[in-house]
């Protein structure tokens, strides 16, 4: 599958669709058995306050998964991702209610490069606090 979106059809500054994302500890429970990631602080709240986090918190993969959502649901192809990193900045905390927590991302065009391929810089957010920093991808369209 090609990107759907053409390389003359952007340019620096156009925004992509931007996406929330809700987290609730039922899916940190399944992300772990996905991921085989079972480490306590991303299920269990007595634990994770005893190593001094505020309450359980999610993966920073799954967090990181979440973000690149928004340019995979764009470009129309995962596979034109051809770079993509983060800096994990703060915790999205999962609090043990109905609602969880929101992941929310936006992101646009930073930079058009060689070989039809750009830059997208994402903002990813959740309670009021940027969780992702230096979030970056290389994306290859048509």
């Amino acid at each position: 599958m090609a990107a759907k979106i053409s390389y003359a059809d952007v340019e620096v500054g156009t925004e992509l669709p931007a996406q929330s994302f809700p987290v609730t500890r039922d899916t940190l429970v399944r992300y772990a058995g996905a991921s085989g990631d079972f480490n306590p602080i991303h299920w269990n709240e007595k634990f994770a306050t005893e190593v001094g986090l505020p309450d359980v918190i999610a993966h920073g993969m799954f967090t990181m998964a979440e973000a690149i959502r928004v340019v995979t649901d764009w470009v129309g192809d995962p596979a034109a991702v051809v770079e993509y990193g983060v800096r994990f900045t703060k915790p999205v905390i999962v609090p043990n209610d109905d609602k969880g927590a929101l992941i929310e991302v936006s992101a646009k065009v930073a930079a058009l490069l060689e070989d039809n391929r750009v830059r997208v810089d994402l903002t990813a957010m959740s309670a009021g606090q940027k969780v992702l920093g230096m979030s970056r991808a290389v994306v290859q369209l048509a």
